[in-house]
């Protein structure tokens, strides 16, 4: 569905980010993962899949850095036609005792990152009207937790955006659409999972259960390959109408 198609996925050496990866690669397309990650792994686990891949190391919190890798994009492969926004970071504190550079780092690489990737994506877009950008967004960008000012607020800002570039091109075929997940089973949560279990003595099954408890109806995780999955369907001509969504996949968070 995506051989000949550019798509370029931040923040994308594990997690969320390396699970859409590999499923835009399963339909064709050429990669260009970015992040701080096992690099070659994620390289190794992506050409596995029989495409190209090429690697990126811009620092998302840098404009120069993002402009340098969107460039660098279209030189080895044309333009971006897929662009996927996933970068991200996170710092918890009380709004008062929240250190101002940690919030100035969260809205630079959670928000601003997605406006200057985009910026530069679009105009080729246009030019072949036929693009895809998706945000990766949060359940945290509909509803709100405490002691999370600066994610919630980028997340919010992310479903913004969302929703005034796709009004921006709703006339051409350029798709500008959010995903908004809940808790997935990443190597960053699961260590969170590990800390808890061990703190409060009790199992690792037993700690997933309580922190799924509390926001998360299912009791389940989603996984980085059902992201993924949402991902290629947003790519595919029957989202050629799906413009300035939220995606909830959160097993029932927002719900309730």
């Amino acid at each position: 569905m995506l051989q000949g198609k550019t798509a370029l996925v931040t923040g994308s050496t594990s997690g969320i980010g390396l699970g859409i990866a590999k499923s835009l690669a399963k339909q064709g397309a050429r990669l260009v993962l970015n992040g701080f990650g096992e690099v070659e792994a994620a390289k190794k686990e992506v050409a596995a899949l029989g495409v190209e891949v090429e690697y990126h190391g811009a620092d998302m919190s840098k404009p120069a850095e993002i402009a340098d890798m969107m460039q660098f994009a279209a030189s080895r492969f044309g333009q971006v036609d897929v662009l996927v926004n996933n970068a991200g970071i996170q710092h918890v504190a009380k709004v008062e005792d929240f250190d101002p550079a940690r919030w100035d780092a969260i809205i630079a690489i959670n928000l601003s990152s997605a406006f200057h990737t985009t910026r530069l994506a679009i105009p080729a877009m246009r030019k072949a009207n036929w693009g895809r950008v998706i945000n990766i967004a949060s359940a945290h960008g509909l509803v709100a937790s405490p002691e999370k000012s600066a994610y919630v607020a980028a997340k919010h800002g992310i479903v913004g955006l969302t929703k005034s570039i796709a009004l921006e091109t709703a006339e051409t075929g350029i798709t500008v659409n959010a995903i908004c997940p809940g808790w997935v089973l990443t190597p960053l949560v699961q260590k969170q999972i590990d800390a808890r279990a061990q703190n409060e003595k009790i199992s690792v099954e037993q700690a997933k259960i309580e922190l799924l408890s509390e926001k998360q109806p299912s009791l389940q995780f989603t996984t980085p390959e059902e992201l993924g999955e949402l991902a290629v369907f947003l790519c595919s001509p029957a989202a050629n109408n799906v413009k300035g969504v939220a995606w909830n996949v959160d097993g029932g968070w927002v719900a309730r």
